[in-house]
Order: structure tokens, then sequence, then C-alpha cells
């Protein structure tokens, strides 16, 4: 079992947008999670920092896109995410801080 430390290494932060508002509906949460995280870990960090059953792990990256800034050209940073499904009857309250 990794430490409170590790897992709040492992979810960075939910993620509200308009999709993943659509999304909450059917009992999903999407948080942004380190480029390096695996689904067990995610899945076991979700679990003990929210005191939830955690049903499906699905994660996406995106690719960060290239802006200009000051003229020079530079790239953002790629994002995982990861669409965190919960069991009936648990929530996760994302709009309050931990």
């Amino acid at each position: 079992m990794s430490t409170k430390a590790e897992q709040y290494d492992v979810v960075r932060r939910p993620i509200i947008t308009e999709k993943a508002t659509m999304a909450s509906e059917h009992n999903v949460v999407v948080f942004e999670v380190a480029i390096d995280a695996n689904k067990p870990q995610i899945k076991e960090a979700i679990e003990s920092l929210f005191n939830v059953k955690v049903k499906a792990v699905n994660t996406s990256i995106t690719k960060g896109k290239v802006k200009r800034f000051k003229g020079q050209l530079g790239k953002r940073k790629d994002v995982k995410k990861a669409y965190v499904t919960l069991v009936e009857g648990n929530t996760i309250d994302v709009t309050t801080g931990l």
C-alpha cells in the first residue's frame, strides 16, 4: 500500500469541463493523473483518497499543443486523464477541496 503523498502524486486534480459534467451523470469522475501512472495505481489512489469503490478506470493521453510565446515556438505538456467509473451508490463531490 502506498502512502498518501504518493497517491496525491498519482492523482493531480479533478477536471471540470462540460464533457466531464455530462459523464458525472453516469457515475463517472474525471481526473488529471501522472503521465506514468497505470490503471491499478489510479484505482488504488482514488479508492483510498475518497473512500469509494471503483468499478473501472479508462485513461487517455492528450498530446500538448504547439503554441507561440513572444514569437518563440513552445509546446504545452502532455496530459493524462483518467475516467473513473464508480460502483453504484458511491459519489465523489469534486466541487469541494481535499
